[in-house]
């Protein structure tokens, strides 16, 4: 272990008093080999650990796409442009795209870059799911990173933030911060039972991003029972673990689903606050809750429906990372009335 990183413990345990939260965040860490420990800009007594990335293992970055080439121009941009860890392929999963402009951009980055950039066709119609595990199917990566084509990847190092957690044992999904345009809180864990459908929801949703969240729940990184497939690592031993995602959910919570499949395995699934990434979310294909669509939201209403059903005792015992006093109508951690 360097002398820095092994420092780094040494001085913190070789004191009189330690924080509780130090001792348990480093005793924690000792299960990986190498690691740092610095605070973060919440609070001196909040702790951030890195992990040291292990082996470098090549992840599988799937993007669902049809149309909408400006969206997936500007992602695959960011992408090439920001990462700092190199070893990755990007496989495209067409979906009943209609312009020529899309099959055009199609062939620019696979010529520019063969060996990293492929697309690979799903013919059905738009079913989220099925089209994930084709594109996962087609890959050749030890992780694999499910991504939304109307995301934006905003934070250089985002690929080993959610690496230094999926390579643990322990964990299965892991998940990213992700900012609406005007920088307010898209994604910053999911809790089982939250929101109108009493299925599950997005926690600090719309809250500003300079704000250091309830308890400073947004500046470190923690457990959740899920975390979006918006933007979602995990290894492809515990995908195929899990069974990929349940295709029986073809547009809305099959990321939820999938993750309580992992907590069922045994695993833990973690948020982290430090891979950022815009979302222009549902720029593709419209949003099933939000937009008064007749059928997207009876396509909706079912899906709950289903998930209620499959997971009703999970439901009923209340999500863990979520105290029991807080109102399940509101994401802000309010009381209950």
């Amino acid at each position: 272990m360097p002398p820095s990183r092994f420092r780094v413990e040494e001085d913190l345990l070789g004191r009189k008093e330690v924080p509780a939260g130090v001792y348990y965040g480093v005793h924690t860490a000792r299960a990986m080999e190498n690691f740092e420990i610095s605070s973060t800009k919440a609070f001196e007594t909040i702790f951030r650990i890195r992990y040291e990335i292990t082996e470098n293992a090549l992840i599988s970055i799937i993007i669902p796409n049809k149309d909408h080439i400006d969206d997936l121009r500007r992602l695959i941009t960011s992408i090439l442009e920001k990462s700092t860890y190199d070893n990755y392929e990007i496989i495209v999963v067409e979906n009943n795209s209609e312009k020529s402009d899309t099959f055009a951009y199609y062939e620019e980055i696979k010529k520019a870059d063969p060996d990293r950039i492929k697309v690979v066709k799903y013919d059905g119609g738009f079913n989220f799911s099925a089209i994930c595990n084709l594109g996962v199917k087609n890959s050749k990566g030890k992780y694999v990173l499910l991504l939304n084509n109307d995301t934006e990847v905003i934070s250089v190092n985002w690929l080993e933030e959610l690496l230094m957690y999926a390579q643990r044992e322990d964990v299965g999904a892991v998940g990213a911060k992700l900012l609406y345009p005007d920088r307010t809180i898209q994604h910053a864990g999911v809790v089982i039972g939250l929101g109108a459908h009493r299925t599950a929801g997005h926690v600090h949703y719309r809250c500003a991003d300079t704000n250091f969240g309830y308890m400073g729940r947004l500046c470190y990184a923690q457990n959740f029972t899920a975390v979006t497939g918006a933007c979602l690592m995990v290894s492809r031993e515990k995908y195929d673990e899990a069974g990929g995602l349940d295709e029986g959910f073809a547009v809305a919570l099959n990321d939820v689903d999938f993750c309580l499949k992992l907590r069922e395995k045994g695993y833990v699934n973690v948020w982290t606050p430090f891979c950022e990434l815009f979302h222009y979310e549902s720029a593709s294909r419209g949003s099933d809750v939000e937009k008064p669509d007749p059928e997207k939201a009876a396509r909706y209403d079912r899906e709950a429906e289903h998930f209620r059903e499959k997971w009703k005792d999970e439901l009923a015992a209340g999500d863990p990372y979520f105290n029991i006093n807080f109102s399940l109508d509101r994401s802000d951690f309010a009381l209950k009335a």
